[in-house]
């Protein structure tokens, strides 16, 4: 394959995913990292695809307002206290016996470390979390079937939708509006659309900084979400958004950050010991 044709290939496949990291590209070209990033500046300074952290994203895909998704590697480092303080807050709902399903991404994995030891039923799509649970934890851990996804760190199959049911459905978000919980990755999308009709609750993990994104699609209405767990941050605006939803609100605040981060830490280490 030519240059030439790598770069319309490349251009051909941000059409059907808004994001791929330079290990996706490598593996789908057969080409070296060095290669891939070459190809990447080329193409950025043509305006054919923006250059991202760890990868490149459609140029446009993304309109005026909205956010590309960023990768795993850079969410899970951004907010860390909140993320934890709205984990351990989210434990706190969880009752042994339990039934659960907790979805991809940095916060929901927050929560699946603290549950670790648990004696509940958790079925996850995230990579990072299964090995996780798989290697540290003693619940009763499904894991989903089908392909497995290194962005967003995934694993997912079209036809794989569980036979499993739950009481709770924990879900990240990549923004939040008046139409939902908002997200750019079609998977993510089609996932979270798919997991939610396998739940009784839905409960939404999201810092407050997730009502100030915009993304492209909108994969689940507010009045599908039982409860939503964030941070003080959380404008009156967007809390009077949510109370006319019929969402509750529960704040993780200032004083459970400290606590979360005891709490997360001694997870780990109860884990590991």
């Amino acid at each position: 394959m030519t240059e030439s044709d790598r770069h319309h290939a490349i251009v051909d496949l941000l059409a059907e995913r808004p994001f791929a990291s330079v290990r996706d590209l490598q593996e789908a070209f057969g080409v070296s990292a060095a290669t891939i990033r070459r190809d990447i500046d080329k193409l950025h300074e043509r305006g054919q695809v923006r250059k991202v952290y760890g990868g490149i994203a459609s140029a446009a895909a993304i309109a005026p307002g909205q956010r590309p998704a960023l990768p795993y590697s850079e969410n899970r480092d951004i907010a860390v206290d909140q993320k934890r303080a709205i984990a351990a807050k989210a434990s706190s709902l969880v009752a042994d016996g339990d039934t659960l399903i907790i979805h991809g991404g940095s916060t929901c994995y927050n929560l699946g470390v603290l549950l670790a030891q648990r004696s509940v039923r958790i079925y996850t799509n995230s990579m990072p979390l299964a090995a996780y649970l798989g290697e540290q934890g003693i619940c009763q851990l499904t894991v989903a079937g089908g392909d497995v996804y290194r962005e967003p760190r995934l694993i997912y199959g079209a036809d794989a939708v569980p036979a499993y049911y739950a009481s709770k459905f924990f879900v990240g978000a990549q923004g939040i509006g008046a139409e939902g919980i908002l997200e750019s990755h079609p998977l993510l999308v089609k996932s979270i659309r798919q997991l939610g009709d396998c739940a009784d609750e839905v409960i939404l993990l999201a810092d407050s900084r997730k009502f100030s994104i915009r993304a492209r699609h909108a994969v689940l209405p507010l009045e599908r979400i039982g409860r939503i767990i964030t941070d003080s941050g959380l404008s009156d605006a967007d809390a009077a958004m949510l109370e006319a939803a019929g969402v509750a609100i529960l704040i993780a605040d200032a004083p459970t950050a400290s606590q979360a981060g005891a709490a997360y830490a001694g997870a780990i280490q109860g884990a590991a010991a």
